[in-house]
């Protein structure tokens, strides 16, 4: 009898824990940039939902709208809107709603990036100024602007995060323009990691290895970039998008509520190889 009430003892404790809720249950979380289930930001998405965020997603236009559109019974979007960041007024539109709806944002991800297709697979001296500068209003600056709108909603502090590569550190041939534009980015995510710090918003450059994703079909030779990847990465494979996603929602919960500016490489080891 003593050692059953010892059994039954121990089973009520069991019984009796508290069951640890999602680390990111209650959260609020603008994702921007899914344009099909192959891109970074629907891995990043689904890595927070599945951490219990509840999400606002984006879309550029209609003809990516029904890519979109089916995979939000796998995230359980309340929020579904569409988001050009080179019109006037659809960006301040995306916060507008969500500042109605949640009254808040705890985490916001930047996943777009765009340059004219002559200007991106020219070199850079090729580069006209016009697809410079739209490369950079697209791919950095709307981040920047994107910050300023998010930070009022972040009452409680949050994260922000932007998609880089490794091609604005180091040079990677055919990266061409994207390689400054990114490499801005990268410095932008700093200066707003120190501006923003003592609002308790944390900003991180999220620098994945090379994926199979719509937007980097644009890149000359990317197959061979792929295969020189595999080859050189320590871990001996290339990373996938939920590998992003959950470093993503890792820094987004308060197991890293003192990691901040970082550039985190999500490569499987690439980034420190010759």
């Amino acid at each position: 009898q003593a050692v059953f009430g010892k059994q039954l003892n121990h089973y009520e404790t069991i019984m009796t824990l508290e069951i640890p809720r999602p680390p990111l249950k209650g959260k609020k979380a603008l994702v921007v940039g899914v344009a099909n289930d192959q891109s970074i930001a629907y891995g990043c998405a689904k890595a927070f939902h599945e951490l219990g965020a509840d999400l606002a997603i984006t879309y550029v236009n209609e003809k990516t709208k029904k890519y979109v559109e089916p995979l939000l019974k796998n995230l359980g979007a309340s929020i579904f809107m569409p988001l050009d960041v080179a019109k006037p007024g659809e960006l301040e539109a995306v916060f507008e709603k969500i500042g109605k709806k949640w009254g808040k944002l705890d985490i916001m991800l930047h996943s777009i990036a765009f340059a004219p297709k002559a200007d991106l697979q020219g070199g850079l001296l090729d580069c006209s100024a016009e697809g410079f500068k739209v490369a950079m209003d697209v791919s950095c600056h709307s981040f920047v602007r994107m910050a300023k709108l998010a930070a009022p909603l972040m009452t409680d502090g949050g994260s922000m995060f932007a998609m880089s590569y490794y091609g604005a550190q180091k040079v990677v041939a055919n990266y061409n323009v994207m390689g400054p534009v990114k490499a801005a980015l990268e410095a932008c995510c700093r200066y707003l990691a120190f501006e923003l710090g003592p609002k308790k918003i944390r900003v991180h450059a999220i620098s994945p290895g090379p994926l199979k994703t719509r937007a980097a079909g644009g890149l000359k030779d990317f197959d061979l970039l792929l295969a020189k990847a595999a080859r050189k990465a320590p871990i001996g494979e290339l990373v996938d998008i939920m590998d992003v996603g959950f470093a993503c929602a890792y820094l987004a919960t308060p197991y890293a509520r003192r990691l901040s500016g970082e550039t985190l490489f999500v490569d499987g080891g690439v980034n420190i190889m010759a």
